[in-house]
């Protein structure tokens, strides 16, 4: 009777564990959002935000029904000349003083191989909400050998169109291209 309900317990606690939800937080320190727009025609300027936070909710280990939830502050733009983020800042593009935040929520996730993604969700940019889908590698899981907690590694990259979301109206291709290209690699920690 005994050993009955010790494979009861350890099959209780599997079982528990696999479907238990866990949330996962980007580190700031290893983790970056980057864009690049083409300029011209002829060259591509890239950019980052300096402030966002990623959360990820997720009932397994491959990450395979992740939700991910981004919030950006879109006054920490930066593109290494000062003079273009404060235009990039004002009402021509971004318009912090009225759109402070970019915001990304998926709604969906598929597979396309092995650790490959779909991922798709609701991008809120200059105050317009739009659906996108982008690619997402889960790059895996370690265990950190300093901290000895485990972290998870992602990359997302994809396109958006800046004509969507009414975002620098004033600028037409090709003296600034309608494809922004958008690239964002994670660690994140389990909460």
């Amino acid at each position: 009777m005994m050993k009955k309900l010790y494979f009861f317990l350890i099959a209780a606690s599997v079982s528990i564990g696999s479907f238990a939800q866990t949330t996962w937080k980007a580190d700031p320190n290893h983790s970056k959002l980057t864009f690049g727009v083409t300029h011209m025609g002829i060259s591509e300027v890239t950019g980052l935000f300096k402030t966002f936070e990623v959360t990820a909710t997720t009932n397994k280990s491959d990450f395979s029904d992740a939700v991910f939830d981004l919030s950006t502050d879109v006054a920490s733009i930066n593109t290494e000349v000062d003079m273009r983020d404060n235009h990039l800042k004002g009402p021509d593009f971004f318009d912090v003083e009225k759109y402070p935040k970019m915001t990304f929520k998926s709604t969906s996730i598929k597979s396309t191989g092995k650790d490959k993604y779909k991922l798709s969700g609701d991008l809120t940019l200059h105050g317009i909400t739009k659906p996108i889908t982008m690619d997402l590698w889960y790059r895996g899981t370690i265990v950190n050998p300093q901290s000895k907690a485990p972290v998870s590694g992602f990359q997302l990259t994809g396109t958006i169109k800046r004509t969507d979301f009414d975002f620098g109206s004033k600028f037409a291709a090709p003296m600034l291209s309608d494809e922004v290209q958008i690239k964002a690699d994670g660690e994140f920690k389990n909460q």
